[in-house]
C-alpha cells in the first residue's frame, strides 16, 4: 500500500538491527553528534536530538556512549566533521532508491555506494530523479500484541495518523512530520512499548519485483545498509512475503 516502506519490514522480520547491532551504535552515534551540531545539546529543545536519543535508549546504547556524542557535537569533545549527502538512483527492475550518508570523505563514501549499485545491477542517478516519488513523513512502529485494533486505529487516527499497517506482529504507523511527536508521545502514553520512530521517506507508490530481480534488490540494499557512512537506505519495491521467505 501507498505509505508502507517494504525494507523497514523486512529489517524488523529478520532482525536485521540486532544482528548489526555494531553499526546500529555508529549510525545512530553519528545521528546524535549532527542533531547536537545543529541544534545544540538540549533534547528539550532540539526535536532531532529528542528523536536520535530516544533511537539510541531503544538500541540500548550506554547512556555514556550517547552524552559523549553530544559533547562531539557541540564542541566540548574532539571529533572527525560529518557531512551530510543525499544520492538517488535506480535499483533491479526499475526500482527508485534514496541513500542518506554522514560521512568525513565523499569520495570514499560515493565510490562504496556506486559500487553496491553497479553490482546489483542498479545505477546511481541524478540528484532528484527519484525523490519525487517520496513524502518525508513520520514512521513509528511498535508490537501488535494485546492490541485491540479497532480502538487503537480510531485513537491513532483521531491524533494524527495518515496511514497505520499490522502485519507480522508489527503496526506501523504513518504520520505528517508536524503531528510525529504528538503521536508517539501519545501512543507511548498507551502503554505501547515503540521499537522505531524516525523521519522516514515514505513512496508513494510501489514498483512490484519478484525473481532474480527480487533477489538482487535485497542484496543491493544490505549492500548499501552495511556501508558504514550510510545512514539511512529507502526504495519503493514491493515483493510477495513468499517470495522474501525463499530469499532470506
Amino acid at each position: 500500500m501507498s505509505g508502507h516502506s517494504k525494507w523497514s519490514s523486512i529489517k524488523h522480520k529478520k532482525g536485521a538491527l540486532d544482528a548489526k547491532r555494531g553499526k546500529i551504535f555508529t549510525k545512530l552515534i553519528r545521528e546524535i553528534t549532527v542533531a547536537a551540531r545543529d541544534g545544540g545539546g538540549d533534547p528539550d529543545t532540539n526535536p532531532r536530538l529528542r528523536l536520535a536519543l530516544l533511537n539510541a535508549r531503544s538500541a540500548n546504547m550506554p547512556k555514556d556512549t550517547s552524552e559523549r556524542a553530544i559533547k562531539k557535537g557541540t564542541g566540548e569533545l574532539g571529533g572527525d566533521s560529518l557531512i551530510e549527502s543525499t544520492y538517488e538512483g535506480y535499483g533491479p527492475g526499475g526500482t527508485a532508491v534514496i541513500v542518506e550518508v554522514m560521512t568525513d570523505n565523499k569520495n570514499r563514501t560515493v565510490s562504496e555506494i556506486r559500487r553496491a549499485f553497479s553490482k546489483f545491477g542498479g545505477n546511481l542517478g541524478e540528484s532528484g530523479c527519484v525523490s519525487w516519488n517520496f513524502d518525508r513523513k513520520g514512521r513509528i512502529s511498535f508490537s501488535s500484541e494485546g492490541v485491540n485494533e479497532d480502538d487503537f486505529f480510531e485513537k491513532a487516527i483521531e491524533l494524527g495518523a495518515e496511514d497505520i499497517n499490522n502485519s507480522d506482529g508489527n503496526i506501523e504507523v504513518i504520520t505528517s512530520i508536524d503531528d510525529f511527536e504528538n503521536l508517539r508521545v501519545s501512543i507511548e502514553s498507551l502503554g505501547h512499548n515503540i521499537s522505531a520512530a524516525e523521519i522516514s521517506m515514505i513512496p508513494k507508490n510501489s514498483i512490484k519485483i519478484e525473481g532474480k530481480p527480487a533477489e538482487h534488490m535485497l542484496k543491493m540494499m544490505e549492500a548499501l545498509e552495511d556501508c558504514d557512512d550510510v545512514q539511512n537506505v529507502y526504495s519503493n519495491f514491493d515483493i510477495d512475503d513468499e517470495v522474501i521467505e525463499a530469499l532470506t
